[in-house]
């Protein structure tokens, strides 16, 4: 195996079962989400990794476009889970990445709902799940990370704003495959607990920094404001709206603060 990030992940010890079957590194993509959505397509083993150096069309949620450099983190994961287990991919992906984060710097990452990682209050990654399904079976589902390991967000004007990086945060250098390889195996961990119907619900909203704020709710040319008083058990926003009544968001962002 050529030198790379998921070489060395690997040589330093993955200890997974089901995550990392099958692990693909490319210099350059489009977009893991993509070629994980290939893999899905075909009949490749669910737990199959895909790493890319940088992309061309890397995508967050609601199709905004993400930024890739060389030296960060960009990973998708090919899933083939129940139906039941579906809406959970994106919450194991987002405590993984917290669990992570958390082990291998020592700081303290939260979650924006729905699943946007913070380090002291700006967003160091993004988490997507994408699946097909057909009938009530679910065909695949991928779930990915883009994680600022050293982007320099400062230098970067959409992000500038309100991003920053794992080493920005941390006063050092992070290696990357440390990074790597600890959410590969939480993630992996998480997963294999889903299977055994533990939820990871409670620790993730745990990790939550919008419970109890103040907020704008945002889905599609709509926007609701009010509390947020947590999450239903499948992961759903409780917005308590002025008028006293309550809303519960399945999907939309969230600005902090509203008046």
């Amino acid at each position: 195996m050529p030198p790379n990030l998921v070489a060395a992940t690997v040589r330093q010890g993955l200890f997974t079962r089901i995550i990392g079957r099958r692990l693909l590194y490319y210099p350059d993509l489009s977009s893991t989400m993509d070629e994980a959505g290939k893999l899905g397509e075909g009949d490749a083993e669910e737990g199959a990794v895909v790493v890319a150096e940088t992309q061309t069309a890397g995508r967050g949620r609601q199709g905004r476009n993400w930024v890739s450099q060389p030296g960060n983190l960009l990973v998708s994961v090919l899933f083939r889970p129940t139906l039941e287990a579906l809406p959970f991919i994106s919450i194991i992906g987002g405590v993984a990445a917290a669990r992570a984060v958390r082990k291998v710097t020592g700081l303290e990452p939260q979650i924006k709902w729905p699943n946007d990682l913070l380090i002291q209050g700006r967003k160091v990654a993004g988490i997507l799940a994408e699946s097909a399904i057909a009938g009530d079976t679910v065909w695949y589902a991928v779930l990915g990370v883009g994680m600022n390991v050293s982007l320099n967000t400062d230098q970067t004007e959409e992000i500038a704003s309100f991003a920053t990086s794992v080493n920005a945060a941390a006063g050092k250098v992070v290696p990357r495959e440390d990074l790597l390889r600890q959410f590969l195996m939480d993630l992996d961990a998480l997963y294999l607990a889903l299977g055994q119907e533990q939820s990871p619900i409670e620790e993730w909203q745990g990790l939550l920094s919008t419970t109890g704020q103040r907020l704008e709710a945002t889905w599609g040319n709509e926007s609701f404001i009010g509390v947020a008083e947590g999450t239903d058990p499948m992961g759903n926003l409780l917005l308590r709206q002025d008028d006293g009544s309550l809303l519960t968001l399945t999907a939309g962002d969230v600005t902090l603060g509203a008046n």
